[in-house]
């Protein structure tokens, strides 16, 4: 029989049984639940937005990002040894958010360029070689072997900008991309003891990447024993490969090894830093609402619990299990938690909506509905409520 009235009996025809205590307690524990959740929420579809927008203005070739980095000169390590060890290359390949890590080799001996008459212009060279795989545009032509005459050069698109700027103010005729790779090269290599060697080289192919003039390893690697006549000296600029040049972890690593590197390359990462952090910080903040909510509302629990005490203990006489009660006086709250959360999520979405029209350019780039993981964190932020507030009640009544 008792069995039966359990399963017919609801939270309504109890309610005479239980003393719900002081409203007050009640709207203050609702509505700052309802503005932590709103805020937590906020936060997380604006850590999404940003996400979003600095991957759009930091596009990356081929899914990484590839970054100069020199050693900062300052008044004091002037006179000092500024370029990167050996071990200094194997710290940078050490690190989680660095795929990669290559030096760049430089000439230890005097280059001398000119294009003979067709460009009247001479000037002293300097020439660095990398790996392969960090250059953006190999040509199956950039390779030379000892003994070889015509030395293929890769060349930096900033400088043929510099060139073509240069160029008509000094009588020079401006040249393009594809016309450039049509003019001979005279290549002089000058040793210790000023003896000149020629050879012709042809520009294979240009480089919005590194900021330099690259030659084949093998030759500028023959050319330093050759002409130099000098071991393999440290390099003084290497090239990281990673994921994410906005990375934290990347801008804390350079900035503690006092490393430098491009300011335009990284510049979204200290935006992204700074904005994280404030991000974090509010998120802090919600979290702490919503607990701080929890809690005053698990107070108010456990008084309505303890002003219905013997109410509750005469339903338990009847034969009425803890935890069937539990279960029918906690889905009163059902209704209002949902509401709670769907408050919130209207309220990003409103958010969400006004950021996206108003606030930022590009607003094709941007969702105007909020984010699937928003969602999903509203979803277990409302299980949470449910099951924080089932347990409290049974642990209650199985105390009476």
């Amino acid at each position: 029989m008792i069995a039966l009235a359990n399963k017919n009996i609801s939270f309504s025809t109890i309610t005479s049984f239980l003393k719900t205590g002081n409203k007050t307690s009640r709207f203050f524990g609702y509505t700052g639940l309802t503005v932590g959740v709103i805020l937590l929420l906020c936060c997380v579809q604006m850590y999404i937005n940003l996400n979003q927008l600095l991957k759009e203005k930091n596009p990356r070739k081929n899914g990484f990002d590839f970054i100069s980095v020199t050693k900062t000169i300052t008044n004091d390590n002037m006179g000092k040894d500024n370029r990167f060890s050996d071990e200094d290359v194997a710290d940078f390949k050490k690190q989680s958010f660095i795929t990669d890590a290559a030096p760049l080799i430089s000439n230890q001996f005097r280059a001398k360029a000119s294009a003979g008459d067709l460009i009247p212009f001479s000037t002293d060279l300097f020439l660095e070689t990398i790996q392969n795989n960090f250059i953006d545009t190999v040509p199956p032509t950039f390779n030379w072997q000892v003994g070889q005459q015509d030395v293929p050069i890769i060349f930096s698109a900033d400088f043929l900008e510099m060139y073509n700027v240069f160029a008509p103010a000094q009588g020079l005729p401006q040249l393009s991309e594809s016309s450039i790779s049509a003019v001979n090269i005279i290549l002089e290599c000058i040793d210790a003891n000023g003896k000149s060697t020629k050879f012709s080289g042809h520009i294979v192919a240009v480089s919005d990447r590194i900021n330099s003039v690259i030659v084949p390893k093998t030759f500028l690697e023959w050319g330093n024993k050759t002409f130099g006549n000098l071991p393999q000296q440290p390099a003084a600029r290497v090239y990281i490969k990673t994921i994410d040049a906005n990375s934290a972890s990347l801008q804390n690593y350079l900035q503690q090894k006092n490393y430098h590197v491009n300011k335009d390359k990284t510049k979204f990462g200290r935006v992204k830093s700074t904005l994280q952090a404030i991000i974090a910080g509010l998120a802090g903040l919600a979290i702490l609402v919503v607990l701080l909510s929890i809690l005053l509302f698990s107070f108010y629990l456990q008084l309505m619990i303890s002003k219905s005490k013997d109410n509750l203990q005469l339903l338990l006489t009847l034969g009425y299990s803890p935890l069937w009660l539990s279960k029918t006086v906690a889905k009163k709250w059902v209704p209002i938690f949902a509401i709670i959360i769907l408050v919130a999520l209207a309220a990003t979405q409103f958010f969400q909506f006004m950021f996206q029209q108003n606030f930022i350019a590009g607003q094709d780039k941007l969702s105007p509905f909020i984010d699937i993981y928003v969602l999903s964190l509203a979803a277990i932020l409302f299980s949470i409520c449910l099951f924080a507030n089932f347990g409290l009640i049974k642990k209650q009544l199985y105390k009476l």
